[in-house]
């Protein structure tokens, strides 16, 4: 029998120490170590030294790069977000929520490949189940193979029978692997089976897509080190009372990590969602205070959002400021700015600020749109209805220039919006005299107020 033996591990990055600590000398957290049980004087996993090739170093100039060769998943949101589609032999990793959709994300996505094998390792639901979800989706695909399994090697013998094109596990935390002792979702368990995925699918050439849990924290559960291991992180994402889903990208080797896919859940699956910009703008809100229209972009793609903020007088001692989908700490640097540079008091008043339908931007050039929508409702006065804006603020109170003007110029005239507000000196070498939507550049907050309030 094994000799065993008791380690702790980090759960933040994956140091080992033979004693517990309070705090990781290698990533500077607290309270991360747990205890593992690992065997010890097990045959090596990586078999003889002497059996493999050691590779020898090569000129960087005698490397030929080609092109990845990628799988078209059938689904443009998926396939932008992860650069053009599925790359051959990757590893993706797919985090959210429980119940946020992302087994029916993948499911869906399984049943549009149809001619494309398909193995879809289940550790956590039954055959039962997963046809009960498919069967609510009204799509099949002829080629795809469920096995339910937490063993690590015995999926691997599957694999190896039906030699899929693609494979599914779900999820990462339940499979298990007979070399380590822990059980099933320990650290030592997800990072050992990560690795062993990792050389199945280089070896093989099968992209794997993996579905993981997160913690409490909004990572993924489990060590650090399984997001360096894996060639792309997607995080799924989005408030269960609200009908959008947003796939974003966090790390991605074969493409970029700025571009955003939108769904919405619907009782049949996820609809993609093309347009995003019709849906997030269908209320009508003319005569209303406390509303502005936005012009971002999130990665390739330009969408107008609607800001909605509510300014009342301070009930407490300590005034609340309250931000959703927006960062606050930039929010209370904005409304110090407003007070400084523009003459308005807010000290003792609450501020509110939220993101229609769910969405959190990051997209500095929405400043200007959240300070006119404060002001708005400080001042209880409608911005008119076909008012777009865009620009980020300075400390000084200038509206800096934003990229990509041309292309959120176009979509505000693609909707139907009469004007825009811009920073001044950003259309350099872009003529928009063939455009019907009116051009305003402003270079300080108090032009761009006295153009919406005057």
């Amino acid at each position: 029998m094994a000799k065993t033996k008791t380690v702790y591990v980090c759960s933040n990055c994956g140091a080992s120490s033979v004693k517990w600590l309070g705090k990781c000398p290698n990533c500077g957290e607290w309270d991360t170590y747990v205890e593992e049980i690992i065997a010890k004087d097990l045959p090596s996993r990586h078999g003889s030294s002497a059996s493999l090739q050691k590779p020898r170093p090569v000129l960087l100039r005698d490397i030929t790069a080609e092109e990845e060769t990628r799988i078209d998943l059938r689904d443009e949101e998926f396939n932008r977000v992860l650069g053009g589609g599925l790359v051959k032999g990757s590893i993706v990793l797919i985090g959210g929520e429980p119940g946020i959709g992302k087994s029916t994300l993948v499911m869906q996505t399984v049943l549009k490949l149809g001619g494309l094998k398909t193995l879809y390792v289940s550790g956590e639901e039954s055959g039962r189940q997963l046809k009960l979800r498919a069967d609510r989706m009204s799509q099949t695909n002829p080629e795809c193979l469920i096995l339910c399994e937490t063993n690590l090697e015995h999926i691997f013998e599957q694999a190896e029978a039906v030699r899929p094109d693609l494979m599914i596990i779900d999820s990462i935390q339940t499979i298990y692997t007979e070399l380590i002792e822990s059980s099933a979702g320990s650290i030592s368990q997800v990072r050992e089976c990560s690795v062993a995925i990792l050389k199945y699918a280089k070896e093989s050439g099968v992209p794997v897509i993996l579905i993981g849990h997160i913690n409490k924290e909004g990572s993924i559960a489990g060590p650090k080190v399984l997001e360096h291991i894996v060639d792309t992180v997607l995080q799924f994402e989005g408030d269960q009372h609200y009908m959008y889903r947003i796939l974003r990208s966090i790390k991605n080797r074969f493409g970029s990590t700025a571009e955003l896919g939108i769904y919405e859940m619907r009782q049949d699956g996820l609809r993609e969602v093309s347009n995003p910009s019709e849906l997030l703008l269908t209320q009508n809100h003319e005569g209303l205070s406390g509303v502005a229209i936005a012009a971002a972009i999130e990665g390739i793609r330009p969408f107008l959002i609607e800001v909605q903020a509510l300014v009342s007088s301070a009930v407490y001692g300590t005034p609340q400021r309250s931000a959703t989908g927006f960062d606050i700490r930039r929010m209370n640097m904005l409304l110090a700015v407003l007070e400084k540079r523009a003459g308005f008091k807010l000290a003792q008043k609450d501020v509110f600020l939220n993101i229609a339908g769910g969405l959190r931007v990051n997209d500095p050039a929405i400043d200007l749109a959240v300070l006119s929508s404060v002001l708005s409702s400080n001042l209880d006065i409608g911005i008119e209805q076909g008012a777009a804006l865009c620009g980020e603020v300075g400390l000084s109170g200038e509206i800096r220039p934003v990229n990509r003007i041309e292309q959120r110029i176009m979509e505000a005239e693609k909707l139907g919006f009469e004007r825009i507000i811009i920073p001044d000196n950003n259309l350099k070498g872009f003529d928009h005299s063939k455009h019907k939507i009116e051009v305003i550049q402003v270079k300080k907050v108090e032009e761009a107020f006295r153009t919406l309030f005057s």
